[in-house]
């Protein structure tokens, strides 16, 4: 299954509220995927698919070479800006049909 980590400096409140957006867009648009959220120290050395965090947090994601996806949102929990950056990397990935 596709596993995708939403990434936030604490891990606790806003990227618990974008994992709530993400499951939401992903439920209506029928994709199946274990959503977790996590701080930023903690998501790179994890194993998933797609990570998705606040744009705030891109120039520290770059000092890694990480081979998963990342998805940077201007605002975490917008649902539309979730599916607009969301369906081409499920495309790509053959998620989506």
């Amino acid at each position: 299954m596709l596993q995708i980590l939403v990434v936030c400096g604490a891990g606790l409140g806003s990227s618990f509220a974008c994992q709530m957006s993400v499951e939401s867009v992903l439920q209506e648009i029928g994709v199946k995927a274990s959503v977790d959220h996590s701080d930023i120290s903690s998501a790179a050395g994890s194993r998933v698919d797609i990570i998705i965090s606040g744009k705030n947090f891109e120039s520290q994601f770059m000092r890694y070479d990480l081979p998963m996806d990342l998805i940077f949102l201007d605002r975490l929990v917008d649902k539309n800006e979730i599916k607009e950056k969301l369906v081409p990397v499920l495309e790509s990935k053959g998620e989506l049909k």
